[in-house]
């Protein structure tokens, strides 16, 4: 049987998810895929509940599932504790237990979309990106790390980047894989002119790159790449890069598709175990009402059929769904240049599920 466990989260986490199980369940009537559902808590929620952002049991649960949907985490109720205990802990810790070291995160632009982009429609349309982000090394993750009184007596921030041989070998493959699946064409993002780090990942990038011979690698320094994705991002095919890098540069490439909204994003591990959700935040400001966009989570749903359990025909029919409600003129807040129908979270989640519904 295949197990999911849903992690609502926090902030409109607990509203793009509930979008999303809709759809989810509009999907198991019309296809008959089997799915045994689990829920758990994380972050802010698991804090409240437990007082740890990630707790024993959750860990268990997620381990013994084949994938997890999560909302989001985090929120300005938790940011006054301490460092250890806040909600982001819970999610990188999460990663690290369940070695979820292949970061996937696509932008795609839907064509019904292209005005809502920050860039001018002919450089954006036809998007459609991969940038695959190292997910559990890196300074994230590095040791040692704090913040220190120095010998002049003044406080003294640290953090350790680093990463090994044998990290970068595993998500060169990763990346190559994916490269293979597209246009055979690979760009490796580092900073290898002034870091020691940048110049193993470059070199490990090279002699992977051995084992792929019809994948066209390249390397870009970070501040070029930045650069270039917000010039010209139709050159990219597919990144692989640094967590640090790769969270950076993937939320920037959120606004070439209209709204970091429509967004999902897939953390994998070597045996396609996986973790689901929209790259966007807890959002906060406008939880509990009704106007955050629930695509991205919908279409993470889109990403868990794909690369956890190979079923790539309901995926499609998932992103058709989306498409369709798109073609219609529904648009939440974010995405909505003033000619569309303004809707809320549930009511574009209830429209994407009567779309798998009618044509699934």
């Amino acid at each position: 049987m295949n197990k999911v466990l849903i992690l609502p989260g926090d902030g409109i986490g607990p509203e793009v998810t509930a979008a999303a199980e809709v759809v989810l369940q509009a999907l198991i009537e019309t296809s008959g895929f089997s799915l045994q559902v689990e829920y758990g808590t994380l972050g802010g929620q698991s804090i409240d509940a437990h007082g740890v952002p990630l707790s024993d049991e959750c860990l268990s649960r997620a381990k013994d599932s084949h994938a997890i949907l999560l909302g989001a985490v985090g929120g300005p109720k938790w940011d006054g504790i301490e460092r250890q205990l806040r909600p982001e802990r819970g999610l990188l810790k999460l990663r690290q237990e369940l070695d979820l070291f292949s970061n996937l995160r696509p932008a795609i632009l839907f064509p019904q979309l292209a005005a809502a982009s920050s860039l001018h429609a002919e450089l954006v349309a036809g998007l459609d990106l991969m940038i695959v982000r190292e997910l559990t090394g890196g300074i994230y993750f590095g040791e040692p790390r704090g913040i220190e009184i120095n010998a002049a007596g003044e406080r003294r921030g640290f953090n350790t980047l680093a990463y090994t041989e044998s990290e970068i070998i595993r998500i060169a493959h990763s990346a190559f894989r994916i490269a293979m699946a597209r246009d055979k064409r690979l760009l490796s993002v580092d900073k290898a002119n002034v870091l020691e780090v940048s110049e193993l990942w470059r070199e490990v990038m090279e002699t992977v790159s051995a084992e792929y011979p019809d994948v066209e690698l390249s390397h870009m320094y970070v501040d070029n790449a930045a650069m270039q994705l917000i010039r010209a991002p139709k050159q990219f095919d597919v990144m692989v890069t640094t967590n640090m890098f790769g969270d950076i540069l993937s939320d920037a490439a959120s606004m070439l598709t209209g709204s970091i909204g429509m967004l999902p994003s897939a953390s994998l591990n070597a045996d396609s175990q996986g973790m689901y959700e929209p790259i966007h935040g807890s959002a906060p400001d406008i939880a509990g009402e009704d106007k955050a966009n629930p695509l991205a989570m919908i279409l993470s749903i889109s990403m868990m059929l794909r690369y956890t359990f190979s079923e790539h025909a309901l995926a499609s029919l998932v992103d058709s769904a989306v498409s369709k409600v798109l073609d219609d003129g529904l648009r939440t807040a974010d995405i909505n240049d003033g000619s569309g129908k303004l809707v809320g979270t549930a009511e574009m989640g209830k429209a994407v599920a009567n779309a798998l519904l009618t044509n699934g």
